[in-house]
């Protein structure tokens, strides 16, 4: 059987000769939209199973079945890594979700600050994108995305053993406000569960500030010297805490 071109993540169990039932969205996409047909090659994946071969052994408009032939890729977990970040508008914050996925978080939480402009989500349609993005990269596991969350509740709740990488943009600008210290170096930052938080469009409030540079878990870090947007900070943050403390 060819190798497949296209990957679909299904909540259902995989193994060899396992068959799974397609749902009417899933089959419009496989043989309405990419124009499959019996006998094509499908890569599965549920999260926990790894990358599974499978073949299309039954077609039609409301449904349809794979059957699963061969693993050919192992359960790979992502890092324990937390994004945190204030929502912005629509499409910037599709793009946060997206990338973090594509880059390997293990969960994408929305938080609520004092300058956060967006004050719901819909965490439904986050999290059809954050598996697209798995869809598309090749990953095995899929982010969760989070119920949107006050920051204060969220800090006062930390668990213990959680380190913060919180990028301040006050240490790029001023204007932003008050730096309390200056960045801590993450050379030798201990490993295991992380998280990194990036601020609102509008920047941290002063007592917000105060609070996260006070905290024993934090550290603060500087990206560069210019103030980036809030989705240009996150895949940046991203980018530095993999490349010092992740898997690149």
């Amino acid at each position: 059987m060819d190798a497949a071109k296209i990957r679909l993540y299904v909540e259902h169990p995989l193994a060899e000769g396992q068959t799974v039932l397609l749902d009417r969205d899933q089959a419009h996409y496989l043989f309405g939209v990419m124009r499959l047909t019996a006998g094509a090659p499908v890569a599965l994946f549920n999260g926990t199973d790894g990358e599974w071969q499978a073949e299309v052994t039954a077609a039609g408009k409301r449904g349809g079945e794979l059957t699963c032939r061969s693993r050919s890729r192992d359960q790979l977990s992502p890092p324990d890594l937390w994004l945190l970040f204030a929502p912005i508008k629509k499409t910037r914050t599709d793009f946060i979700v997206e990338k973090a996925a594509e880059m390997g978080v293990a969960r994408i939480q929305p938080v609520q600050t004092e300058f956060t402009n967006a004050e719901r989500i819909r965490r439904d349609r986050l999290q059809a994108h954050a598996v697209e993005a798995a869809e598309q990269c090749g990953s095995t596991y899929i982010a969760e995305v989070a119920e949107l969350q006050r920051l204060d509740r969220l800090l006062a709740d930390w668990p213990a053993d959680r380190q913060l990488m919180f990028c301040d943009e006050a240490f790029a600008d001023a204007s932003y406000g008050t730096p309390d210290g200056a960045p801590r170096s993450l050379e030798d930052a201990p490993k295991g569960e992380w998280a990194i938080l990036i601020g609102p469009e509008g920047g941290f409030s002063e007592a917000e500030r105060r609070r996260l540079h006070g905290l024993p878990f934090a550290w603060p870090v500087q990206l560069g010297h210019r103030i980036l947007r809030a989705d240009t900070a996150a895949v940046a943050a991203l980018t530095l805490w993999q490349l010092k403390l992740g898997e690149w």
